[in-house]
């Protein structure tokens, strides 16, 4: 079925301003070729232009166009010139009279002319079908796949440009990537009636072009869901790491309408991570987008909501209902919320780098940059798991790896066996006790001081990509006055509420919290943003299933 509606949006334009004529040379095509293509006719170079950057901006294929000489403002040279700039892989036919025969052939110089007909093509058997037989058999020689249905024009050294692609892959959205430096870019950019100052350009698969989208936005014109579909949940779940993703899928599957608000996409830090290799049932390794994919496509079976690019401001009680309010001032209302919105990675503040982040500075893996990276000096920065797993996933393709390390070894942050896999790898380097001082380039990262934190001594390297992995920040500032946290920010349940033996502040209950409860009854915390978690997949899954275990009873006693 793929492959039969690929063909059908492939396209065979015909071109001529009397109707009549235009009318026939359709019927014609239609008779022979309507089975396998779709023919577009055009009664005016002007019209067939709109016509063409429509098509191009949707992903359709253009096969063949012929065109008419004599039509009046823009002659049929002077049209398929236009037209090689939006399909330059699309054979070109001029239909002429006898008269205009030597027009046709200079036009074989001019616009790359594959063929002309005189007029009249009676009987089409003889005269039209056996030059079109051959040039679509030409053209289907070529290459001309079908593109994925969103594209992305935009400019290697464009923050925003980074952004919105990894945005799209992190929500497994399929697109692809067009720079505004290259024709095929400037095409697209031309067919969407942008200047390219403004970057980067979307086109959706309905063919509407987007220009610097936001994540609400986008998200929507893709197809990812944005808009609850109720006002009401048992469980509304708040981040969709492995904590929150857990979470959903327990509580979906046991019977919990349950909804998961992601600002982002889902996956969290682990979604980034090239390969966890020590993930229980794996013993291959996993890379974080794939098992971000299998539990989201989990979660959607048993029924749960997932809400992307939707950034929760407020946590309110009013009375046994739990409010969650939007950025944009709506709000959704549940029995229960499960808090499990990760962490960030904190931010290099060394001077520069702060104007290079999306253009040669990374937080994360950033793996949309990797292919980027081939045969490429390439620095990390940190020393823990995620640092070690990325320096192996670029290590593929780069020239050299090096990682830069505050502490004096990675032993006191890394696994063993992430260690044992980097020590072994020729173009990987350690440096410990190494900061980065500066960062240095001109709209894109040029060069890095980097400082011994020993000796005080710098150095200036050359370097274009800089991948920052030092460290973490919960995403908790929006729960201030609401819910209890320790000095890091990070979020306080359980035991660690009652640690002098009696409960917090306001607490009304009975009973104490619960294990991942807050100081708000029927508001917990699973995964990274609680206070002294593990920081480890597997005990983030495990809190999320844990979590919704506890919201059962705390609903049996509510």
């Amino acid at each position: 079925m793929a492959q039969a509606a690929d063909a059908a949006r492939t396209v065979i334009m015909t071109v001529d301003d009397d109707p009549g004529v235009s009318r026939a040379v359709a019927r014609d095509l239609r008779r022979r070729y309507g089975a396998s293509y779709r023919i577009v006719r055009a009664e005016s170079g002007e019209s067939a232009l709109d016509a063409l950057r429509e098509l191009k901006l949707r992903g359709d294929l253009v096969a063949v166009i012929l065109a008419d000489y004599r039509m009046p403002r823009m002659n049929g040279i002077e049209f398929l010139e236009q037209a090689l700039d939006v399909y330059p892989g699309a054979r070109r036919v001029l239909l002429t009279a006898y008269a205009d025969t030597n027009a046709a052939i200079d036009a074989i110089n001019v616009v790359d002319l594959d063929h002309y007909l005189l007029k009249p093509w009676d009987p089409p058997e003889e005269k039209l079908y056996p030059v079109l037989d051959d040039l679509l058999q030409a053209w289907r020689a070529g290459d001309h796949r079908p593109v994925p249905s969103t594209k992305v024009v935009g400019h290697r050294w464009s923050a925003r440009s980074s952004d919105v692609r990894e945005f799209l892959a992190r929500n497994q959205v399929p697109y692809r990537w067009y720079s505004s430096d290259e024709p095929e870019g400037r095409r697209l950019l031309a067919a969407a009636g942008a200047d390219g100052m403004r970057l980067p350009v979307v086109i959706t698969p309905d063919g509407t072009p987007l220009v610097e989208p936001e994540a609400v936005d986008l998200a929507a014109r893709v197809g990812l869901a944005t808009t609850p579909t109720a006002e009401f949940y048992d469980l509304v779940v708040i981040g969709g790491g492995p904590a929150g993703l857990g979470a959903a899928v327990y509580g979906a599957s046991e019977g919990l309408r349950t909804v998961l608000v992601e600002r982002s996409a889902t996956g969290g830090q682990a979604g980034q991570s090239s390969r966890i290799e020590n993930y229980l049932g794996f013993p291959d390794g996993v890379s974080g987008a794939q098992l971000t994919d299998r539990a989201r496509r989990q979660a959607a079976k048993f029924g749960a909501e997932i809400l992307t690019a939707r950034e929760v401001t407020a946590l309110e009680a009013n009375g046994a209902a739990r409010i969650v309010r939007f950025s944009d001032g709506s709000a959704i209302a549940a029995h229960s919320v499960i808090l499990a919105t990760g962490v960030s990675y904190r931010q290099l503040e060394a001077p520069g780098c702060e104007d290079l982040t999306g253009c040669g500075v990374f937080y994360g893996s950033a793996l949309t940059e990797a292919p980027s990276c081939q045969d490429q000096d390439v620095y990390i920065v940190g020393g823990a798991n995620s640092a070690g797993q990325a320096a192996m996933y670029l290590s593929r393709g780069a020239k050299s790896v090096t990682l830069l390390v505050r502490g004096e070894s990675l032993a006191a942050s890394m696994s063993h066996y992430l260690i044992q896999q980097i020590e072994e790898s020729p173009n990987i380097q350690v440096r410990t006790r190494t900061v980065v001082e500066a960062a240095h380039g001109d709209g894109h990262l040029e060069q890095l001081t980097l400082r011994d934190v020993d000796s005080g001594q710098t150095e200036r390297v050359d370097a274009q990509w800089v991948f920052v992995f030092i460290g973490a920040a919960p995403l908790t500032g929006w729960l201030d006055g609401t819910v209890l946290r320790d000095e890091r920010g990070f979020i306080l349940a359980g035991p660690d509420l009652t640690a002098d033996g009696r409960p917090p502040e306001d607490w009304e209950l009975d009973r104490p919290p619960y294990h991942l409860e807050t100081n708000v009854p029927g508001v917990f915390v699973a995964g990274d943003a609680r206070s002294e978690s593990a920081k480890r997949v597997a005990s983030a899954v495990g809190e999320g299933a844990m979590a919704v275990m506890l919201v059962h009873r705390y609903l049996e006693q509510s």
